[in-house]
């Protein structure tokens, strides 16, 4: 019997501190329509993700994924930083 793994969600955001011991926090920006108006208004959510190595600085742009949970708020980890700041 042959157990499946689920695919797991990936988010592309911007660090927006690094001052913790191997977490970082990356903030999401999305862009949604307004259901009355139809206006596209900027939504911005926040991430803590675990960065094993302290790599990342403030102003990368990252790839995240979701994993088990690591913390009280940490269920996702850094899988790539796509641009460096510079």
């Amino acid at each position: 019997m042959e157990t499946t793994r689920r695919l797991r969600k990936e988010r592309i955001g911007v660090v927006v501190s690094n001052k913790m011991d191997k977490t970082i926090v990356i903030a999401v920006e999305r862009k949604v329509k307004h259901p009355k108006y139809g206006k596209f208004i900027k939504s911005r959510k926040k991430f803590t993700a675990h960065d094993k190595d302290n790599t990342c600085n403030i102003g990368d742009t990252v790839r995240i994924m979701e994993t088990r949970p690591l913390s009280k708020n940490k269920c996702w980890r850094l899988v790539e930083i796509i641009e460096r700041v510079k």
